[in-house]
Formats: structure tokens, C-alpha cells, sequence
């Protein structure tokens, strides 16, 4: 197996090819049955030491890679930017340094900078996961959401994939783009006009500013959150508006031609993008991408060990 992963990090969906992309998904299924069993723990990682390294704020992508590494008994360092020496001025290469030189096999690494995995994964030697960088890609996230995807439709060729919501400031966006692209799936991008990226359809995406029509399309709608926090100037009228318009909620859903499969990435903006009715409808796989994201982050850092 581990001559066929085609990289030495996981960067970015933009570097793999659909074989990578489907090894990570079958390997993924293989650890689900594991962390399903009465005893959750494999040794394939015993002898590796993975530092996870945030310099912006995460609750379920952390928790997610922590778990996925003692679910595969490696041994792990947490370090958190704001607690570190990054706040006294330390640049990232140092940071990063001296974290290896407690002899890191592998570094997980969430930065606001985009390229900051790529810069880094060209000056040292251990791997490098890539669990977001800025508005650029968010790999992981994209290989759950299309495993949670398959799980409910079957292979995703031909599939019509609905993205909906914060297309401009979402890492998630690009990564599901290009990955689903990938797996030759049909993928459309909805929301108000300020917040589609003005030359996404060079990604080989539709684009439409009419929910009801977006939803009556496709198969999966993967709603993302108005990310305020990445906003400096205002892109919308004001939250009330934008759930008019582009809100979801269960009388929408049900008033559908069929029935189709609801996610989000997380945290939900309740009231916003999604209403509760929506999000805890029958619908909504949001809780099986929580579960299958350890799953797929299992499989990525036992097929990124296994290069070595």
C-alpha cells in the first residue's frame, strides 16, 4: 500500500489524483469498523510521534486528529499558538523546529496564513497534514464529507453536489471542489452574488444565486457558515436578511421534489444558515461527518506514516 500514495504530505486536495483520493476513502472504511468495536485501539502507529500545531482557534478538527491518533496509538504533542511563544514573536519556522527536534515523525498543522503547510513542508523533513490554512483548503474535511457522501448515495460520478452558503471565505469550499471534480461528480455553488468568487466557474462548477432551485438539483447540499470572523468589510445586507434568502429550514426541505442528504462542516450558525427543524431533521448526516472524520484521519495519517 504505501507505495501508492502518490505524496509524502497531505497539502491539499489540489495535489492528489483520484487514486489517492479513493485509497484514503477505502482505508477510511476499514477504520470505521475498527472504532466501532468494543476495543477501539490498533498499534499502527506505536512508534510515531505527531505533533498537532494550532495557531488558530478549532474544537472539532482538533479533537477529531487527537482521537484518530489514539485510536491508532501514536504518541502526540498538542500546542497551541496562543499559549506559546509565537505570542512573544517567534516565527513558525523556529516554532516548528523546535518542535521537531523532540523527534516528530509528523506534523498537523492548522494555520491563518495560506501556503504556511507548503512553506514549511519544503524546509523540514517530517510530514506535514495540512488541517486548514486560511481561506485555502481544508483537505481532511473535504475526504469526510465525500466519504459521508458515498455512505449515503453510492460512488459519486455523475452526482449532483450542491455547496451553499460562504463560497468566498471557505477553505471547505475549495477542497470539496476540487476533490469532488475529482471523483466526477456534477457540483454547483449557491449564494448571494458577494459571496461567490468571481472566477470559480474556471473550476468547472455552476453557479446559482436561487436556493430552491439549487436544492431541487441536487442529491447532497453541503451548507457552509457566513465566517464573519474572515470578513472586513460587510459582504451582506445582515445575518436576518441572509436567512431569508438563503436559510434552510424543514418546511423548505420537506416542500422539496425529493428527498435529499443535508450537511455542514461545522460550527452551525443556528437561525442563520440552517434552522434547528433543519439540522436535526432526518435529513441531516451532521453528526455521521463528526464520526467519520476520525475514521478519515485515521486513514490519512496511517497512509502518510506508511511512506516512510
Amino acid at each position: 500500500m504505501s507505495n501508492l500514495f502518490s505524496q509524502r504530505h497531505l497539502l491539499g486536495i489540489k495535489d492528489l489524483n483520484e487514486a489517492d483520493i479513493r485509497m484514503v476513502l477505502e482505508t477510511a472504511k476499514e477504520f470505521k469498523e475498527v472504532i466501532n468495536r468494543p476495543i477501539k485501539k490498533v498499534p499502527s502507529l506505536r512508534d510515531i510521534t505527531i505533533a498537532n500545531i494550532f495557531f488558530e482557534n478549532s474544537t472539532r478538527t482538533r479533537i477529531s486528529f487527537e482521537l484518530a491518533e489514539k485510536r491508532l496509538s501514536a504518541d502526540t504533542i498538542n500546542f497551541a499558538s496562543s499559549a506559546s511563544s509565537v505570542s512573544k514573536g517567534e516565527t513558525l519556522l523556529d516554532t516548528v523546529n523546535n518542535i521537531l527536534s523532540m523527534k516528530v515523525d509528523m506534523v498537523v498543522m492548522r494555520h491563518p496564513a495560506p501556503g504556511a503547510p507548503h512553506f514549511l513542508s519544503k524546509r523540514i523533513s517530517a510530514n506535514i497534514v495540512n488541517a486548514g490554512d486560511g481561506t485555502h483548503e481544508h483537505p481532511t474535511q473535504a475526504l469526510l464529507d465525500a466519504y459521508s457522501m458515498q455512505e449515503q448515495i453510492g460512488d459519486l460520478a455523475g452526482k449532483n453536489i450542491a455547496i451553499i452558503g460562504d463560497i468566498l471565505h471557505s477553505r471547505v469550499a475549495l477542497s470539496n471542489i476540487f476533490l469532488l471534480k475529482k471523483l466526477g461528480a456534477n457540483v454547483k455553488v449557491c449564494g448571494p452574488s458577494t459571496l461567490i468568487p468571481r472566477h470559480i466557474h474556471e473550476l468547472g462548477v455552476e453557479v446559482s444565486y436561487n436556493l430552491i432551485e439549487t436544492l431541487n438539483w441536487c442529491h447532497v447540499a453541503n451548507v457552509l457558515r457566513i465566517q464573519l470572523e474572515r470578513q472586513d468589510i460587510k459582504f451582506i445586507p445582515s445575518l436576518r436578511e441572509y436567512s431569508m434568502y438563503y436559510g434552510i429550514d424543514k418546511k423548505l426541505l420537506d416542500s422539496l421534489n425529493k428527498k435529499i442528504v443535508l450537511m455542514h462542516p461545522g460550527p452551525i450558525n443556528r437561525g442563520v444558515e440552517l434552522n434547528s427543524d433543519a439540522a436535526d431533521s432526518e435529513h441531516s448526516i451532521i453528526l455521521q461527518q463528526v464520526e467519520n472524520g476520525v475514521a478519515v484521519r485515521m486513514a490519512v495519517l496511517y497512509i502518510l506514516a506508511s511512506q516512510n
